[in-house]
Formats: C-alpha cells, structure tokens, sequence
C-alpha cells in the first residue's frame, strides 16, 4: 500500500480505517518511510515534505483505505502550578529553552529530564513522571507551512 496524503485527525469517516501504526514523536517526523501497521501490513509513505504526524492522523492509501497514525506513550514530565500565571511563567522558561512542549491549561508535558525537573521544582512548578502520547506544539511555522493546520477553535 501506499500513502502520499495525510488526513488530520477528526476530518476523516472512521469507517474507512483499515489499520493503525503506532510510533512514538520521533518517529511521527516523516516524509518517506515504510510502516508497519499492528496487523503486519506494509504502508508506504509517500509525502512531498517532511510533517509530523499526529495522534489521530490518518494516512489515505490509494486503495481509499486509512491507516491511523497513534501516538506510542512516552516518558514525559507533566508540570502543573498553583495558577494559570504561575504556569504560564514556567512555560515561558521551557519555552526559552527551546524544548518541545504540549500545553494545556491545566499543565504543560515535556519529555523526561531531570535536570529541567530540578529547574522547574525551583521556580515553584510541580512534577510528576507520567506515560503518555507525546504531541508538542511544532512551531510558529511547523505544520502550518505544510498546510496541516490543527488548531482547533473552541
């Protein structure tokens, strides 16, 4: 099989899965690779440019099936604070550092490091070691130069 379109999560009938691929954030990087889905099956992917894949994506294969993109766990940090400024200030400092994080209201997920634990747990911030999918903001320019836009309006 072979895939050279990505469908973002939600804009594709669940109806026409025909697999699922399971990779972790690295491996959700991708232009050209072969994947295995959980069933054994071979699928090519096939894109133009380089994208990152995302929970929920689903890859069009010529066939019309689609084969689900799913996010492997991971070990990551969640951070949480005493109020939204408080946590809006901690990610300001992750942001600072250039890593790669998912945000919510509530808390902000970074992949394991302790010594960003440590900096965190000094400005006040709270850490606990969690596994869970791993999909971090890409970037001001990220997806939405590959005319992949995810955001989302509530």
């Amino acid at each position: 099989m072979r895939a050279s379109v990505v469908l973002p999560a939600g804009a594709w009938d669940l109806a026409r899965e025909t697999g699922r691929v399971v990779l972790d954030y690295d491996q959700r990087h991708r232009r050209r690779i072969v994947l295995r889905t959980e069933a054994g099956s071979e699928v090519l992917l096939d894109l133009a440019r380089a994208q990152h894949l995302r929970d929920g994506d689903g890859l069009e294969c010529e066939d019309g099936g689609v084969v689900r993109i799913a996010a492997l766990p991971e070990r990551l940090l969640e951070i949480t604070a005493h109020s939204a400024h408080d946590l809006l200030r901690l990610a300001w400092h992750l942001g600072n550092r250039h890593l790669p994080s998912a945000l919510s209201a509530e808390r902000i997920l970074i992949r394991e490091d302790h010594v960003i634990a440590d900096m965190i747990r000094g400005l006040g911030g709270h850490v606990r070691a969690i596994e869970a999918p791993f999909d971090p903001e890409t970037g001001a320019y990220g997806d939405l130069a590959q005319g992949h836009d995810h955001h989302h309006h509530h």
